[in-house]
Formats: structure tokens, sequence, C-alpha cells
């Protein structure tokens, strides 16, 4: 069996890998048409007053701040339980990141919320972690009375839904992620959603300034699936072949390394922010027309975890369930023993307030002890994958492991 990997283009069909092909040896790897249809297949799907193409969702959240015109001693309300890719734009700007903990959902704890609030609070980031929708509405009234900006963060949860309407419609402006492990994918890629009429003109007034990533860049994203698919994961506990090809890929840049060495530390790499490629545009685009599938097959792989494993969640239909996340004391061991059976469950999401789990929490500015219960999942939690090259077969082979280890 192929190895089952959550972080390492998961994604990937056959058709995604020739566009990856083809767009290698493409002319118009920069700048083409599929820009601008993706952009409009994206807007048109949730209705946005305009959309921004970004190389990520960090360039895209830091696009959004320095059009708030947001600076130092102002504060952003975030929650624990996050990814240093969410808090560096904002470190970016010279504000400063509060912490507010989580609740049952591995969302913002409202009450926890409310009294993060001061009169230096200019907007809040509501993250919908691993698809599950927050407590949106709730969040969008407690914004509104307190005059603040409500930013949706949808990395997890393209094409989830709260009361029947899309997530990432409810704030001022939203941003989304196309990277490599999420719901769709160009490896690297994001996009802003605005409807907030007052924020378009300055976002775009931004826009305008930003330069396109080089070829050389844009090619290690194009590489990425190719290798991983076809060299990387077939390959990867033969003779640990798999691993070493990766290794030597990362380092003679071939491919570039989803998270680099100064992220950890509180740095964005000096290529965020940039506009999304031609490339990478067609390649977002079609898994862009596969989303509704890629949602309803992780929605039936959540259902069977549910049934047969349990878990913290209970199972919304509306949800995206990017992963499906499990409490247990012995995470370590249970990942170490599926990595026995091709299965690599390790996927950065634990072990650290902030994830990855090397990030420098100091450099984020967060004490430990801040946020406890955020503190507490991260250390228990592990992930299950949905994508849709988990077959049930697969499915139930994860299922079979895990109850055998707890």
């Amino acid at each position: 069996m192929k190895t089952v990997s959550i972080s390492l283009s998961p994604n990937t069909e056959k058709d995604d890998l020739k566009i990856a092909f083809k767009e290698l040896f493409s002319r118009k790897k920069i700048k083409g048409k599929h820009l601008k249809t993706f952009e409009n297949n994206f807007k048109n799907y949730f209705d946005f007053k305009s959309v921004f193409s970004l190389n990520s969702g960090r360039s895209s959240l830091f696009l959004i701040l320095k059009s708030l015109d947001i600076k130092k001693g102002d504060e952003i309300i975030v929650q624990a339980f996050t990814c240093n890719a969410v808090v560096n734009p904002i470190l970016k700007t010279n504000a400063t990141p509060i912490y507010t903990d989580i609740d049952k959902t591995l969302n913002i704890d409202i009450e926890k919320l409310k009294e993060k609030i001061t009169k230096n609070t200019k907007a809040v980031i509501v993250q919908h972690t691993f698809g599950i929708p927050g407590n949106i509405k709730t969040i969008k009234e407690i914004c509104n009375k307190h005059n603040l900006i409500l930013i949706e963060d949808c990395a997890h949860s393209l094409g989830a839904k709260y009361n029947n309407k899309y997530c990432g419609t409810f704030g001022d402006v939203s941003f989304f992620s196309f990277g490599r492990d999420k719901i769709i994918s160009s490896v690297y890629g994001g996009m802003i959603g605005v409807n907030n009429k007052n924020l378009i003109n300055k976002i775009q007034s931004n826009y305008d300034k930003l330069d396109y990533p080089n070829r050389k860049w844009v090619n290690q994203q194009l590489m990425h699936p190719i290798i991983m698919n076809l060299l990387v994961l077939p390959l990867y506990n033969f003779l640990n072949l798999g691993k070493i090809i990766l290794e030597l890929s990362i380092r003679f840049k071939i491919l570039s390394k989803a998270v680099s060495k100064i992220e950890y530390k509180g740095k964005l790499p000096d290529y965020f922010p940039q506009k999304l490629p031609n490339s990478l545009a067609k390649l977002a685009n079609n898994q862009f027309k596969k989303l509704n599938k890629f949602n309803s097959h992780r929605l039936e792989i959540a259902k069977y975890y549910k049934e047969n494993i349990g878990g913290m969640l209970e199972i919304k239909e509306n949800a995206t369930y990017l992963k499906y996340p499990v409490l247990t004391e012995n995470g370590d061991e249970i990942i170490e023993e599926f990595k026995k059976f091709n299965i690599m469950l390790e996927d950065g999401w634990r072990k650290n307030a902030i994830v990855p789990p090397k990030t420098d929490l100091n450099k984020m500015i967060y004490k430990k002890g801040e946020c406890q219960n955020a503190e507490e999942i991260s250390n228990k939690i592990i992930i299950l994958p949905t994508h849709i090259n988990i077959t049930k077969d697969i499915a139930e082979k994860i299922v079979y492991l895990f109850k055998s280890l707890v």
C-alpha cells in the first residue's frame, strides 16, 4: 500500500498530476487566463463583492491587516491552538496577538473572547478549526457591539456552512488557504474574500503593488505533487528511499518547505505576500471544481470514524472535516505504531498551543498557561486523515489499528 499521509499533497488525483506536469513547461506560468477564471469562479461561489488571489493564506491575512492600517499598539484577538502562519502576519504589522482559549469544538470560547477585548482591540480572527464552524453568529454580534473588524480564517473550512450560510461570508473580510494539506490544494495559494465595501479599495490599492513569485518558486510548487505521489509516498518506507528523496529534494531546492525556519521564530519569508501565479491558479481551479466531491467524501469518512471510534466532536452535516481529531493519552505511541503500517498521522497539529511544535512561543508573544484548554488538547490530540485518497478499506484499517492501541 502506498504510504498514507495527511500533509504531503494528499488531495492529488491523476488529473491534478497531468496539470502539474503540463504547467512545468508552460510559457504562461506567471500571468494568464487561469487567474481570472479561478477568481471569478471563487467569487461567484460565495457571492463575494471582491476577491484577491495570493500565493498563500498568510499573504492574504497580512494584506488584510495592512489594509486595515493595523499598527504598533493595536491588538488582534486570535485563538490559541492555531498555526504560526496566522500569528506571523500579525507580528509583521507590529500589532500584538491576544490569545483566547478554545471550547470543546476547538474554536474560540465565547466567554473567554469577551474577557480579552480592550480599548486597543482592532479585530478578531475566527478560525473554523479543521472545518468545524465556530459560533460565528454570536462572535459577529460581539464584534458589532465593540466596533471590531471580524476576519474569518477559512483555511480549514472551504465550503463549510453555519446556519446554511457559507463560512467566510459572515465577517467583514475572510481569507482562505490552498496549501498542500488544505481542502483544495495548489501547494501554495490563498484568497481574500471581501464584502465590506470600505475595505475593497484599500485592499485593491495594496494588492496592485505586489509582485508575482519568480518561475523557480512556481516550479518548486508544481514539482511537489509530482514528486510526492510518484516517488516519495510509494517509496516512503522502502529502505527509507521516500524519506531520502524528500530530504534531498528540499536540500537541493527542488521543493520548498511548508514552513520555513524563520516562521518558527515570528518572521515571514520575503516571498510573502505575493500574487498567485497563473500555473498554481490552474491547479487550484481544477481542485475547486471537485470541492463538493471532496467535502462529501470527508464527511463520510468523519462519520465512519465517529461511528467506530467516537471522538471529541459531534458530526455536523455542514462541516468540512479537513482532519478528524481524537484525544488520547498515548498519542506518541499510536503515531509510531501507525508508521509501521505506512500510515503517517503526524501533521504538526499537536504538542503546542501554537503549531507546529517547534514554534518559539516567546516569539509568538504567548505565555505558557495562558490558554489551558488549548494546551491540554494540544498535548492529547492526534489527527486521522479524511482526504479523497482515504478509501473505505484504508479507513477500516485505520479504525482497526486505532482500536487495538487504545
